[in-house]
């Protein structure tokens, strides 16, 4: 046996310990010619110290052990092993990039945290709908709440609110929400800004007195009003409690406000049209006359018929559900199955 190596001799000669030569032995990754039987001592041939020294290297740069089987198998064939070897570089290549990527995500992470900073990215056309969905209620606001938007994130979600005290609007859009939880309230100018911006991700870094978002080349910067936005939260009925929901096709309604009687109303001075909801006796919606309005009031539901025209818009076209529980509590107006954008208006009483 002078042309074999004991397994010592092997493991100095190859680069691998005695141990990794018996796992590798175990593995069938590299079986010694030699295995002595009554003592069990493994010896090797000069190929199989060459095969040792290949695996020797695959360990080190972290090929797992079924590859390192098979580049041992073909090492009759180099441009075989030459190809894996390749293909393992590529893969470490790839693995690289990612764990920068996650080391510069960490980095960020970091950042936002000292700078007490929230980052929000999600696309320019996701954020512009949920703006569109909101702007009506808000966009008339005077004192003691001026026109803008509430930006708060949840988890993994951005929610917009607007109010002009007479009606809310709320629109909620998956986001991808980095750093602390905000919730600040930006004026209507910078608002639409932000729903103006290209198509593409947009990053929003938000901060107690900055706004910062960047969509490809366009930056947009502003300054949040210094005001708490009001606790909307008590206000929101939950989805499908409402006493009496109502269904209704967006151009059916408006052409049932369209052919209903006006019912003026005033209030501070200024005079507004109201429309009146009641139900027939099949559950259906009518709008009834200032007359029945008043005689029955305690049965009734009135609101501004402007504001309700913009809350079927905000809806968008098809079908929309009414939710209504008497005259004090407000109006929702919802999208059968979507809880995430819906309007609230608030009660007018004769």
């Amino acid at each position: 046996m002078s042309d074999t190596r004991g397994i010592g001799e092997a493991a100095r000669a190859s680069g691998l310990s005695v141990s990794a030569l018996r796992y590798y032995d175990g593995a069938g990754v590299l079986v010694p010619a030699v295995v002595d039987p009554a003592t069990g001592y493994r010896r090797y041939t000069a190929g199989q110290i060459k095969a040792a020294r290949l695996i020797a290297g695959l360990r080190r740069v972290g090929m797992p052990v079924a590859d390192i089987a098979q580049a041992v198998q073909d090492l009759p064939d180099p441009a075989s092993v030459r190809a894996k070897l390749d293909a393992h570089s590529a893969r470490l290549e790839a693995g690289l990039a990612d764990a920068r990527r996650e080391l510069l995500r960490l980095h960020a992470l970091l950042d936002l945290e000292e700078n007490l900073m929230t980052r929000i990215t999600l696309p320019a056309t996701a954020l512009s709908a949920a703006l569109d969905a909101v702007r009506f209620a808000g966009a008339e606001a005077t004192d003691p709440i001026p026109a803008g938007v509430l930006f708060e994130t949840g988890d993994a979600l951005l929610t917009l609110v607007t109010t002009d005290r007479y009606r809310l609007a709320v629109a909620s859009v998956p986001a991808e929400v980095e750093g602390s939880p905000t919730r600040l309230f930006l004026p209507l100018d910078l608002a639409d800004s932000l729903g103006g911006l290209p198509a593409g991700p947009v990053t929003l870094d938000l901060t107690a007195d900055r706004v910062r978002a960047q969509a490809g080349d366009t930056v947009v910067e502003g300054k949040p009003i210094d005001m708490d936005f009001p606790d909307y939260q008590r206000l929101i009925p939950v989805a499908g409690e409402r006493t009496r929901q109502i269904p209704v096709d967006t151009a059916v309604l408006r052409e049932q406000l369209a052919a209903a009687p006006v019912v003026p109303k005033e209030h501070d001075g200024h005079a507004y049209p109201v429309s009146v909801i009641g139900l027939d006796q099949a559950g259906s919606l009518r709008l009834v006359t200032q007359s029945e309005w008043e005689a029955n009031a305690d049965a009734l539901v009135a609101v501004n018929r402007e504001f309700l025209l913009q809350a079927i818009d905000a809806g968008g076209p098809g079908q929309l559900v009414l939710e209504l529980d008497g005259p004090l509590l407000p109006l929702a107006v919802r999208i059968p199955g979507d809880d995430t954008r819906f309007s609230l208006l608030m009660p007018v009483r004769p």
